[in-house]
């Protein structure tokens, strides 16, 4: 998660919701936020670039993939604060309705698009794998661009991850089996190793390392940033010599994939009865993925060719997540809806 879009004050809400900042500062921080959502997929795209022209410089690097999303959790994890969880008891049906959505549509769009375009087993559990990942790191950004509710999007990704360790294995068990032989057992274990723990390192780091870690956070978002291009690139150099041949179905299925996810997650909001700023927030928490997790994971338990999926996905998502934010950001927000809470 990218801090310039939650302070301890959350004072960018004022911001998200269509109000001028009295403060400096708040317009520093939108202003930043837009600049990541602008240079991250360019990094994103130059590391895919890399890995794919130059294989063999980024290819070693595949046995430390695990640790490079560590990294990333623990940056996550130092960005969040008690509040974030004390959105989960204040609105608990808009939260909970968020989380269903995207352990729900994800998946299941995945596993949908995989059948209908008859992919690979390795491109189809990889695709199906994406889909059951939590909530991706730069969805608060978006909805804070969006003019969406940034406390729901931050509970429901902070929550949507400390539940993965059980639902992603799970849920790719039940719809990724028949493709390819799934160990889910071994599937939890890295997944608490890489998410879980750097995640509470990262919790306990700012909780009791305040001032160090305050000075810090400026730089998360760009660090995670170089990290989550750093992954892309060795995930592409792994399947440098099948991306001609399968790049273009793949980038139809992630496109898809994604398109699913943003739609239907405003629309499980609406269906909700969540107001027009949930809605929005709910769009990018249902239709962004922890895609560095699920190239983590295909790596590590299928083929090179099975995190190709999560590559595209993180340029792709970025891309589209920055659009459509930049549209709703120019469309008023439509009156609350009774129960929008």
């Amino acid at each position: 998660m990218l801090e310039a879009t939650k302070t301890p004050e959350t004072a960018p809400l004022a911001t998200a919701a269509g109000v001028e900042p009295l403060n400096p500062a708040l317009a520093a921080e939108a202003k930043i936020a837009r600049v990541a959502v602008t240079v991250f997929p360019l990094l994103v795209l130059a590391a895919g670039v890399a890995g794919f022209l130059l294989p063999g410089a980024f290819q070693p690097l595949g046995p430390a993939v695990p640790y490079l999303l560590g990294i990333i959790m623990f940056c996550m994890g130092l960005t969040l604060t008690p509040p974030d969880f004390a959105a989960v008891a204040r609105r608990p049906w808009a939260v909970v309705l968020g989380i269903v959505a995207h352990y729900v549509i994800m998946p299941g769009a995945g596993w949908l698009i995989a059948t209908v375009l008859q992919l690979e087993p390795a491109l189809a559990v990889g695709l199906i794998l994406v889909g059951c990942a939590p909530s991706g790191t730069a969805s608060n950004v978006m909805a804070f661009l969006a003019k969406g509710d940034v406390a729901l999007s931050v509970a429901v990704a902070s929550v949507s991850t400390l539940i993965a360790p059980i639902v992603t294995p799970v849920l790719v068990l039940f719809l990724a089996g028949s493709f390819l032989s799934i160990d889910a057992g071994a599937m939890v274990l890295d997944i608490v190793k890489t998410v879980l723990l750097p995640v509470i390192a990262g919790l306990m780091a700012r909780l009791f390392l305040k001032n160090l870690v305050a000075k810090a956070l400026p730089a998360l978002p760009w660090a995670s940033a170089v990290v989550i291009s750093l992954i892309v690139a060795v995930v592409v150099a792994g399947s440098a010599g099948k991306i001609v041949a399968a790049g273009g179905i793949v980038f139809l299925a992630v496109v898809l994939h994604n398109g699913f996810g943003l739609g239907l997650g405003y629309l499980a909001g609406k269906l909700g009865r969540l107001d027009d700023k949930a809605r929005r927030a709910l769009a990018f928490e249902v239709g962004m993925q922890n895609s560095g997790l699920a190239a983590t994971l295909a790596t590590a338990h299928f083929t090179p060719l099975a995190a190709l999926p999560s590559a595209v996905f993180s340029l792709w998502h970025n891309i589209s997540g920055a659009i459509v934010a930049a549209l709703l950001a120019r469309r008023p927000l439509q009156d609350s809806t009774p129960g929008g809470s």
